[in-house]
């Protein structure tokens, strides 16, 4: 966290130069609340806070099996978010219908397994190029923005392309499993090219994928970056400081 790096100084300083958004994921608020089956904590007062503390997009995975946010919790977010709402999830046609239905600022296509804790690994949109045109087209036509969450590679960012997808979100688990620091530069590498291959496409770049408060920084420093998605990290900081502190905390490193 940077001293002394108050609230007015930091949106001046938002205003002054080119800085990466920052979406939230609050899955993990939803993940506390289905470890008691109960009501709380509510990711959506947990979403308004994050929006107050200064974030610019909210995001939430409505998974098939429903294991933490459900349907009930996107239809309330779409009511109360002001920012954007960004709705991570798979291309299984009941997704999909209940996408269009609730129509969100952006959906972000992820490929999904039942047994995974979490998204590993990015979406294979050149080997699922028909499905995926399919998908984007009818999503698009209900007004919303489409995002591939995808590999760093460069012929994922030429499919994405070619998918009609306007924005892409580069997986940073990679880099931020890395455990040497050679490791960290060359995945870090990988993200530049693979950023700078995609901006020169017209394609919008976000990223997200295990960033924390210790590896974010680089990240950030992407040439062109637009947004960092970021959950895990938040909410579990938030623990210790509080929702708003947390949030606070990570947009005065990026």
């Amino acid at each position: 966290m940077l001293e002394g790096f108050g609230e007015m100084s930091l949106e001046k300083e938002r205003n002054h130069r080119s800085m990466p958004k920052l979406g939230i994921n609050i899955d993990h608020v939803a993940t506390l609340r289905e470890a008691r089956k109960t009501y709380m904590p509510d990711p959506v007062e947990a979403a308004l806070i994050c929006e107050k503390a200064g974030c610019d997009s909210i995001v939430c995975h409505l998974r098939e099996d429903r294991r933490h946010i459900k349907d009930a919790d996107v239809v309330s977010l779409r009511k109360a978010v002001k920012t954007r709402l960004n709705l991570e999830m798979s291309v299984a046609p009941g997704i999909v219908d209940f996408a269009c239905k609730i129509r969100p600022d952006q959906a972000t296509l992820v490929p999904e397994k039942r047994e995974e804790v979490t998204t590993e690994g990015g979406l294979d949109v050149r080997g699922n190029l028909k499905k995926l045109s399919l998908v984007t087209a009818r999503l698009k036509a209900r007004g919303i923005g489409v995002s591939f969450f995808i590999n760093p590679a460069i012929s994922q960012i030429e499919a994405s392309l070619e998918c009609g997808a306007g924005i892409i979100e580069l997986h940073t688990g990679e880099y931020a499993n890395a455990g040497t620091a050679a490791a960290r530069k060359r995945e870090l590498d990988i993200l530049e090219k693979a950023a700078k291959h995609a901006l020169s496409l017209g394609l919008e770049v976000n990223a997200g994928h295990g960033l924390h408060y210790e590896n974010v920084c680089d990240v950030a420093r992407i040439k062109g970056m637009n947004e960092l998605n970021i959950g895990h990290s938040i909410i579990s900081r938030a623990v210790f400081v509080g929702i708003s502190a947390a949030v606070r905390e990570m947009l005065e490193l990026i």
